[in-house]
């Protein structure tokens, strides 16, 4: 941990910078994994917003690269995320990935203090600050075998299942590097991306991204949980570091099969999951409430008053007026409760994409989900599995790429991103 976290370590071993940015990084409509849209935003934990148009210091933030854990995960979910994934040359090896992830460290180091990068530097985003810049990095199964590695590679990092209804396409999934880079700025962003992808020359080859958004700091007149491209207000129920076994639920600890190498890192899932806007759009609101269990108008449950907001707790046993059930059998909600899910939880912090239209006119646009967890194995799998077979929502989304990666812990004080599994 670096000395700048040992110094802000709060409660229950958490950093000030974990604990100001948990609260709206994650993202569903539902209490569980689900998958509806995710763009939520970090209000009172956040003081992001307050500093919105204040002549740049929304773009001065910046986000320690250092500590226990990589940054990108607790922090408050940027405006805008380019998420990537890269494929090791052949021949590389052990030894050209540790001295690529070196280069890579050296520049982030560089980019999330807001200082230009010393190679490969374009200049795009020469005018800006750091703009609470993150750069997640995550290990792919295929990499182990590539860098000799095999006997590291953690058994979590099993493939996922396939699930009903999945519609892949392995060229915009998968891949034996993935990096997530969050910025309040798309040039930062994009710069970040740049420069990496030039580092690795020679040693890794871009395989595929994707560009995604979120609520703009300072957009609403209030700091409030924001709306994915459906309408809905979209995550409530993330799981937060104050609550019991939060760490649990989302870092890995050394122990049983989990590598000592990956103590203190995560298993991230990606899913790009387009929304079929036009299908749902045809539904009247009531419908479309009924759907998810939760009201558009401000996230209150079906099964408590109006008006009542979208932290009431959720009553699956309520019923209606008419004897049934206020929140259907097949509600998003439902499918996805930890109580029906083994308690099964995961930190989402997904971000919306819109790509124009697809051949048939519409839209190419939904959700660029990110799940981060302790297993996916108790995490994502059981609960997709359940939502896939039952959820009312699956009618109207279509799971169209994958990946899931081992992202190691943070980065030491003059360590390098992956030192703990090249070295250790």
């Amino acid at each position: 941990m670096s000395a700048v976290d040992q110094k802000e370590k709060g409660p229950a071993g958490f950093t000030r910078r974990a604990l100001l940015g948990t609260a709206g990084a994650g993202l569903l409509v539902g209490a569980g994994a689900g998958v509806a849209g995710a763009v939520a935003y970090d209000g009172p934990s956040d003081d992001r917003a307050d500093r919105a148009g204040q002549g740049g210091a929304l773009g001065a933030g910046r986000v320690p690269f250092r500590g226990g854990h990589q940054a990108g995960i607790l922090e408050p979910q940027q405006t805008r995320v380019q998420l990537a994934a890269f494929d090791l040359a052949d021949g590389a090896g052990r030894d050209g990935l540790r001295t690529m992830l070196q280069r890579w460290t050296k520049a982030v180091d560089r980019l999330t203090a807001g200082e230009p990068a010393e190679e490969f530097d374009n200049q795009v985003a020469l005018d800006a600050g750091p703009c609470s810049l993150t750069v997640t990095v995550g290990f792919g199964a295929a990499l182990f075998d590539k860098a000799g590695l095999a006997d590291r590679r953690p058994a979590a990092l099993e493939p996922l299942p396939a699930f009903t209804g999945d519609a892949l396409d392995a060229a915009r999934g998968d891949g034996d590097l993935f990096v997530q880079i969050g910025a309040d700025d798309a040039l930062v962003a994009v710069h970040a991306l740049r420069t990496l992808q030039k580092l690795a020359a020679g040693t890794a080859a871009l395989r595929w991204q994707a560009a995604g958004f979120a609520r703009t700091p300072g957009a609403t007149a209030r700091p409030m949980t924001g709306r994915n491209l459906m309408g809905q207000i979209d995550g409530t129920n993330n799981p937060k570091p104050g609550e019991e076994g939060f760490a649990g639920k989302v870092f890995c600890a050394a122990g049983g099969d989990q590598p000592a190498w990956l103590a203190g890192g995560s298993y991230l899932v990606f899913r790009r999951i387009r929304m079929l806007l036009d299908h749902w759009e045809e539904l009247p609101v009531e419908r479309q409430e009924r759907v998810i269990g939760r009201r558009k108008a401000d996230g209150s449950p079906l099964s408590a008053p109006a008006g009542s907001g979208e932290g009431t707790a959720v009553d699956l046993s309520a019923l209606g007026q008419d004897g049934a059930l206020a929140i259907p059998s097949d509600a998003h909600v439902r499918v996805a409760a930890p109580a029906g899910n083994g308690g099964a939880a995961m930190l989402r912090r997904g971000f919306s994409y819109h790509d124009g239209l697809l051949p048939d006119g519409s839209p190419d646009a939904g959700l660029l989900f990110l799940a981060f967890q302790a297993d996916p194995r108790k995490g994502f799998t059981p609960v997709q599995r359940k939502l896939s077979r039952g959820d009312g929502l699956s009618r109207f989304l279509r799971h169209e790429a994958s990946g899931l990666y081992a992202v190691p812990p943070g980065v030491p004080a003059g360590g390098y991103l992956g030192q703990q599994l090249l070295e250790g």
